[in-house]
């Protein structure tokens, strides 16, 4: 038998086989390589300049406006529409 062949148990792509051994080290094991992926993930995070905070901020503030003028246009039809169907003095 060669030794990159598995022998007999087959594990998927990707899957990880169970380990034995005491719990609690798996525990604090899986925090430990939590704690390392996160930080290696904020590693990765490249922080915008002030210019580009600001172009992204005024977008959003823009896009917020417009969709608060389009909830307000649709709040005061349904309105009208209603007070118009059931004869509601408005």
């Amino acid at each position: 038998m060669d030794q990159d062949e598995p022998r007999g148990e087959v594990v998927a792509a990707g899957a990880t086989r169970e380990k034995k051994g005491n719990p609690f080290s798996r525990f604090f094991g899986g925090i430990a390589l939590f704690i390392r992926q996160v930080i290696a993930e904020l590693r990765k995070v490249v922080t915008p300049t002030r210019k580009e905070l600001f172009k992204f901020t005024l977008v959003v503030l823009v896009f917020v406006i417009i969709v608060m003028g389009i909830v307000y246009g649709l709040d005061t039809l349904f309105a009208f529409v209603t007070h118009w169907v059931f004869g509601i003095p408005g």
